[in-house]
């Protein structure tokens, strides 16, 4: 009886052998979760290799390279990623004095983009914010894509070819990588689909006919978690990017009547459950939102109106038939026909225009399908702005855009980006389009795809471009700024940063914003009646040196001159003015810097430096 016991015990497994047998099972279930997901994973490293390729430019050093086309904008979402970051360290503030110093910036009325820069604070902190940067350059386009692609296979049930197709166009459309030249805020959409599918899920489950279980009235349980889903992600969307959750809420509240108008039987079953959902996610976000949206309109230099004009910012009607100049086929002459290389946002050709009206029409009048063109067509003719401009020309048409003109929030949102909704309405005509047809035997099951493929490469996009970034002073790289100035600090660099020239701005952002800076690149109050303007005005020392940068040419100093330039640096509450010999001018700048102050500045590395 002993032996026997002995034995079974000998045989029987042991701790020892449960921890083996358990990575052993672990391997075997994520083995065939990948053998399942196998063509989902192969659409999401394309989607990544192309993300890739078209930001190589910004790689492998992203330090020594900048976005050619929109410099500037890179260098100010640089110095947002830099202060974001410091949240990790229990700096968070939607009010900073960081710069533009004394007053400060009101994150929440810039494009500051809080969430992104928290979320990715551990990269910035350990490879520096241009890394960050052009990492969610190419992540915003993949992600947009990667995030459409779930919710057409998902939601809608496409095939995954079909699927692909689509959601290439709302990734990597010529408006996405446009506004990837400097406009995180604008490309960061991956949470846009999650917001579909939320409004999806309220919609089912206020429809008692949807219901798996037979119409026994609306599934309130499926209803209280999309409600507090919804809130959850506009809440979240709200410190991503703003306008993007304005045009996302204006094209779901278009698609949402038009596809209501179209099915009379849906609207009447869910109408109402539907509207209550809505409501109590709104009732959800807005206690959470409240104190920033506070501090946005009216807080310490919040704006409450937007500053572009839209007469300029708006879509030329002859635009929408051309390609983008960044699209591999595009031609450089389409620049003419926008505002900047960031606003290709209305540029999708001939070949694809023609493709997705067939596709709709091929379709039919079914309700998705009405919904998403009545939406595609409102945001169209929304983009053309308050006067309808073709070929350069005005053209004295009042656009739709002209009723919605000087209502609040709406002005914060430049007409030409109101076409950036027309690439995820589009892309989901063109996936129901191939869904449908790859479920047919006859023609269209080879016609379609490959009228959708090969309208989609007309608008391939090309790399973006991107040059030499010039090298930081050692006085900045070498930390001997610390010797004039304490952390927290404020370092005047001559000449400040401006919105026309902030590169300044780099020197905070290489020290992870370790020090303020007066005047600077930002959204401010600064206008007649407090209205919004780019940047502060200068300072009359600030402008005097910034003319010395500019012309060479030595100014007259007197008396009143260096009584005003004490004045500034009492203002600015400076602790070191500092020129470096990079600094166009430079000499020039030493002497009348020397003659404002009274006394030789300190040479520390490579900068002349004059400590208060």
């Amino acid at each position: 009886m002993v032996e026997a016991v002995t034995s079974a015990a000998r045989t029987a497994p042991g701790p020892d052998h449960a921890r083996a047998v358990r990575p052993a099972a672990v391997t075997r279930r994520v083995t065939a979760a990948l053998r399942r997901h196998r063509a989902d994973l192969l659409v999401g490293v394309a989607f990544v290799a192309l993300a890739a390729w078209l930001t190589h430019g910004l790689w492998p050093a992203p330090g020594t390279r900048v976005l050619a086309l929109n410099p500037a904008d890179q260098t100010l979402y640089e110095w947002f990623l830099a202060l974001d970051a410091r949240a990790l360290r229990g700096e968070l503030s939607l009010v900073t004095g960081r710069l533009n110093s004394p007053d400060g910036v009101n994150l929440m009325a810039n494009t500051s983009v809080v969430a992104l820069g928290v979320l990715l604070g551990p990269v910035t902190l350990a490879f520096g914010a241009p890394v960050t940067f052009a990492l969610l350059v190419a992540a915003n386009m993949a992600g947009t894509a990667l995030a459409w692609y779930l919710l057409f296979t998902r939601v809608l049930r496409a095939r995954r070819l079909a699927a692909g197709l689509g959601s290439a166009l709302c990734g990597f459309g010529p408006g996405m990588v446009s506004q990837s030249n400097g406009h995180l805020h604008m490309t960061a959409q991956w949470l846009v689909p999650v917001l579909v599918w939320l409004v999806v899920r309220l919609l089912r489950a206020a429809d008692p006919a949807g219901r798996p279980d037979g119409p026994d009235g609306p599934d309130r349980r499926r209803t209280a978690s999309s409600a507090v889903g919804l809130a959850g992600v506009v809440t979240v969307q709200v410190f991503v990017g703003e306008e993007v959750l304005f045009l996302a809420a204006l094209t779901l509240a278009v698609t949402a009547v038009a596809y209501g108008l179209a099915d009379r039987d849906l609207l009447r079953r869910a109408g109402s459950g539907f509207a209550r959902g809505l409501l109590a996610a709104a009732g959800l976000a807005l206690p959470v939102l409240a104190y920033p949206l506070w501090v946005q309109f009216a807080g310490p230099r919040g704006v409450a109106d937007g500053m572009f004009p839209p007469a300029y910012f708006s879509a030329d009607l002859i635009a929408w038939t051309r390609l983008s100049a960044l699209s591999v086929f595009g031609s450089p002459e389409a620049v003419r026909l926008t505002t900047g290389p960031a606003e290709f946002t209305t540029f999708l050709g001939w070949p694809l225009l023609l493709v997705a009206v067939g596709c709709a029409v091929w379709l039919g009048r079914r309700a998705p399908v009405v919904a998403l063109v009545a939406a595609a067509l409102a945001t169209a003719a929304l983009a053309l702005g308050p006067e309808v401009v073709a070929g350069g020309e005005r053209t004295g048409i009042p656009g739709p855009y002209a009723l919605l003109a000087g209502l609040p929030v709406v002005d914060g949102a430049l007409p030409t980006r109101f076409a950036l909704a027309v690439l995820p309405l589009a892309g989901s005509v063109l996936t129901l389009a191939v869904h449908r047809a790859l479920g047919e035997s006859g023609r269209a099951r080879r016609v379609v795809p490959f009228a959708v493929g090969a309208a989609l490469l007309s608008v391939f996009p090309a790399p973006l471009p991107t040059m030499d970034r010039p090298p930081l002073p050692e006085f900045v790289t070498g930390g001997h700024w610390r010797q004039c100035v304490h952390p927290g600090g404020v370092l005047v660099p001559v000449p400040t940063a401006t919105p026309q020239d902030p590169w300044p701005m780099r020197w905070a952002t290489a020290t992870g914003v370790a020090f303020a800076m007066p005047e600077g690149f930002f959204i401010g109050p600064y206008g007649p009646d407090g209205s919004a303007t780019m940047g502060t005005w200068q300072r009359p020392t600030s402008a005097l040196l910034a003319d010395v940068a500019r012309r060479g040419v030595a100014p007259a100093v007197g008396d009143r001159q260096r009584r005003q330039a004490a004045r500034d640096v009492e203002f600015w509450h400076a602790s070191c003015v500092a020129v470096t010999d990079d600094t166009p001018h430079a000499e020039m700048l030493r002497r009348t810097l020397e003659q404002l102050y009274g006394r030789p500045g300190v040479r520390l590395a490579d900068a002349w430096t004059w400590q208060f």
